[in-house]
């Protein structure tokens, strides 16, 4: 069963910077040797890790061992974070990313990703597609199937996206990154990521009323 994600951009941002700054002290204690440091970054991003993995690999098997990965990779560079180059949560997206590609160029297998947080259409801001599928599936058992349906749907037309559209579209809507963090991530123009997300959540939006029409 897929599991339903929504974008949380209406947070404070007094919280983000509060929350910034708790990560930044527990990573200076995890590179001073704190192991109690280190279980707490573990427990804040694995969530966010084991997202991007499965979005990527597909399977929750293969999620897990590459979340197990990253970690590892993490804790053993941690020393190496720069707090003035770039926040510490876009410094673990690089480091899931790269490995992330060096693991798809090792098995030579491009994966599908579920992510169903695309907005329909090129509004950037618009209402995602979570945010309408629970609108969706709020009512009754009825809705609540139809819903699923729509997900699976949603399921097979991200296989068609292009995989860089795909990973743009994945760290905005779904892991509530800014266009200058995910330009980081990427190595690639803010202007870039921009029209990336747009093409991506436009490209959906068709693949997705091309799918519905051929259900009827």
């Amino acid at each position: 069963m897929l599991t339903l994600y929504t974008a949380s951009r209406s947070r404070p941002v007094e919280a983000r910077v509060e929350e910034a700054q708790v990560v930044a002290l527990l990573v200076r204690r995890c590179a001073q040797g704190d192991a109690s440091a280190w279980e707490e970054i573990v427990q804040r991003f694995h969530r966010r890790i084991y997202n991007i993995c499965y979005r990527f690999a597909g399977s929750a098997d293969d999620a897990q061992d590459l979340t197990q990965e990253v970690f590892i990779k993490v804790y053993r560079t941690v020393g190496s974070f720069d707090g003035d180059k770039a926040s510490f949560n876009t410094w673990v997206t690089t480091v899931t990313r790269n490995l992330l590609v060096d693991h798809f160029r090792k098995t030579r297998n491009e994966r599908a990703t579920d992510s169903i947080d695309a907005a329909q259409g090129a509004d950037e801001d618009g209402p995602t597609l979570a945010d309408r599928l629970a609108a969706d599936g709020s009512e009754n058992p009825h809705k609540h199937v139809e819903s699923r349906e729509r997900r699976e749907m949603v399921h097979g037309a991200l296989q068609q996206i292009s995989p860089d559209l795909r990973e743009a579209v994945i760290l905005r809507d779904l892991q509530d990154m800014d266009y200058r963090e995910i330009a980081q991530v990427l190595k690639v123009p803010e202007g870039t990521v921009k029209s990336r997300i747009n093409r991506g959540r436009a490209e959906l939006a068709r693949l997705l009323q091309r799918t519905y029409r051929q259900a009827l």
